[in-house]
């Protein structure tokens, strides 16, 4: 079974600018879209995508990605 990044990464068209949705899926909370967002810093690292703009946030003791946008490469 493919992880939310993995799906959201073949999903999105090759060049094409895409913004990790907030509303109306599983990102909706905010570890979860944390970890995906994680994982698209993973493909970036593989050459997969350029990761175009992160917007982070502080949480208590923790600082958690709330806002990613990125470009397929491959």
């Amino acid at each position: 079974m493919a992880s939310i990044a993995m799906s959201l990464f073949l999903d999105s068209e090759l060049g094409e600018v895409t913004e990790l949705p907030h509303v109306g899926c599983a990102l909706e909370h905010p570890l979860v879209f944390d970890s995906t967002a994680r994982e698209f810093r993973e493909l970036e690292m593989q050459g997969r995508v350029e990761i175009l703009h992160e917007h982070q946030r502080r949480v208590g003791n923790e600082t958690l990605i709330d806002g990613l946008r990125f470009r397929r490469l491959q």
